[in-house]
């Protein structure tokens, strides 16, 4: 579809008058539109883009993309962001249930779960918090053995492999159906405090300002489980990039190891390499 996409254009240029090559607008009203189109289809297939992809995409200008951003969000067909846009199907909505989590992006969360359980060692112990990719991560540990892992996320006890498991332990609290999760202290009352070796960080959205989540108690129990550990690898698929939840969790300063299944875009990757995040994509 690319290519001939590029050929209409080409045809356009070359039937202008004296072999001008006048901006796409001007060639065809026809033309813009097919452009929308196609720039909403490619929003729809990766979730996002910037600006300067859909430049070098569609050989337009810059003014020429953010003009039919601008206008492609005025009409809700998809949600602009620092850079560049993206789909609106992307953005996780605050009430998603975990079941409709769990079979969302399954191939990349997968991907993930292989690739972050690559990156824990034998006898550690492990701090997760709630969410799906953090659920095939823990499937994921079968290679692993004497693992003592804390964890509020209700839906992983049952899906971690037995040969991998020393203990696991609870955390207690409020319970929030919806995402199978407890909210509450991380900690337990028989003792006054807990350290542990990796936090295991899923999220709602990843900017260049950092993690983000849909709920302030869900921030603040993730800010809790980094506090005691002494590194934090965060699990996000490409479809959270340039999506900022309402909570911001952390900022990438915090972060050790960023697994995701494609490049970050490039405002994003520029913020983790600052920060020193060690990013391992494993895509398809």
């Amino acid at each position: 579809m690319t290519v001939f996409f590029k050929k209409r254009v080409e045809m356009a240029n070359t039937d202008s008058p004296n072999g001008a090559t006048p901006e796409v607008e001007s060639n065809s009203n026809t033309l813009p539109a097919l452009r929308q189109s196609r720039l909403v289809a490619l929003l729809q297939e990766r979730g996002q883009a910037t600006v300067a992809e859909l430049v070098a995409l569609f050989d337009v200008s810059r003014d020429t993309i953010r003009r039919d951003l601008d206008l492609l969000e005025q009409r809700g067909l998809l949600v602009r962001t620092h850079g560049g846009a993206v789909d609106n199907s992307s953005l996780v909505q605050v009430d998603t249930t975990l079941g409709l989590r769990m079979d969302a992006h399954v191939e990349a969360k997968r991907r993930i779960g292989v690739a972050a359980a690559k990156l824990v060692r034998d006898s550690e112990t492990l701090i997760v918090n709630g969410g799906s990719t953090t659920c095939y991560f823990a499937a994921a540990l079968g290679e692993r053995r004497n693992l003592t892992v804390v964890t509020n996320n209700l839906r992983l006890p049952p899906i971690m492999p037995e040969a991998c498991v020393r203990s696991i332990h609870i955390l207690g609290g409020l319970y929030w159906g919806t995402s199978q999760v407890t909210i509450g202290t991380v900690g337990f009352p028989s003792v006054t405090g807990i350290s542990v070796d990796t936090a295991v960080i899923g999220a709602t959205g990843l900017s260049p300002g950092g993690l983000s989540v849909a709920r302030l108690e869900e921030a603040a129990e993730a800010v809790s489980m980094m506090g005691v550990a002494k590194r934090t690898i965060a699990l996000i698929d490409s479809s959270k990039f340039n999506v900022s939840a309402f909570a911001t969790v952390t900022s990438f300063d915090r972060i050790h190891h960023l697994v995701t299944d494609r490049e970050p875009p490039d405002d994003i990757g520029a913020a983790l390499s600052r920060a020193g995040v060690q990013v391992l994509v494993c895509p398809a």
